[in-house]
């Protein structure tokens, strides 16, 4: 998922209950809205980026695509070969950070959806460079004006939800629009409190970042989880949806 140990601990003890979050309801819709914007015939390569238990990836590739999921987490990946097998498709697995994908093969897209890397902050990321590491090996092995489509979380609505009392008690850092909480894990030495780090974004911050890791943004949409659609974003949503090609 991303480089920070915690959320690698958070999300291999959450794997076997992901697919019971409600936001996982729409994969078949989601599925068509890529295919739509993507516009790539059956047997291309597509990179799905913190890929968690594969939803995407296991359909995508019912569809005839090439699919290769990355993620940090062991057991969200050991989800997917599970399901992969089921569906009798194949996906290519690999375990590795987000930050440099150890592969070699050339994209013709990728994906990066539901905070599936992007934006997830371990306690030592910085806070622009660990995102701007993730879009630059994405770049690194995408083919010349290959497309990508992201989902993150929506700067606007955490500037709007939280108070100055939020920004003094540090759960919300306005200059780096980053939220700080403690989330419940099952990890090996069972139930602990992880501190974690989520990143939003602000629509011109998301575009100048994509420009410095080689994409042109072509699309700024809300990018909700359950309601992904060609529509201007809204304040209060809580994703953006960015749909960018890699600059030749």
């Amino acid at each position: 998922m991303t480089s920070g140990n915690e959320w690698e601990k958070f999300f291999d003890g959450h794997a076997p209950i992901y697919m019971g979050n409600r936001f996982t309801s729409n994969t078949l819709a989601e599925v068509d809205f890529l295919l739509d914007e993507l516009k790539l015939p059956p047997g291309s390569r597509i990179l799905d980026v913190g890929c968690g238990t594969g939803r995407h990836s296991v359909e995508l590739a019912r569809r005839g695509f090439k699919m290769t999921g990355v993620d940090i987490s062991s057991q969200m990946l050991a989800e997917g070969e599970k399901t992969a097998r089921e569906a009798g498709v194949n996906v290519k697995w690999i375990c590795g950070n987000a930050t440099n994908i150890p592969t070699r093969e050339n994209y013709d897209a990728a994906v990066c959806l539901c905070e599936g890397a992007f934006g997830l902050l371990g306690t030592g990321d910085d806070p622009i460079e660990h995102d701007l590491s993730i879009l630059r090996s994405i770049s690194a092995i995408l083919k010349p004006e290959a497309r990508l489509i992201i989902t993150v979380l929506n700067g606007c609505h955490m500037i709007r939800q939280y108070s100055p009392e939020d920004v003094k008690d540090g759960k919300f850092d306005p200059t780096t629009l980053s939220e700080s909480h403690t989330i419940e894990a099952d990890t090996p030495e069972g139930k602990r409190n992880l501190p974690v780090r989520e990143r939003g974004y602000v629509p011109t911050e998301l575009i100048m970042l994509f420009r410095l890791a080689g994409f042109q943004v072509e699309h700024v949409w809300g990018g909700t989880a359950g309601n992904w659609g060609r529509r201007p974003l809204e304040l209060d949503e809580m994703e953006i949806m960015a749909v960018a090609s890699k600059i030749k």
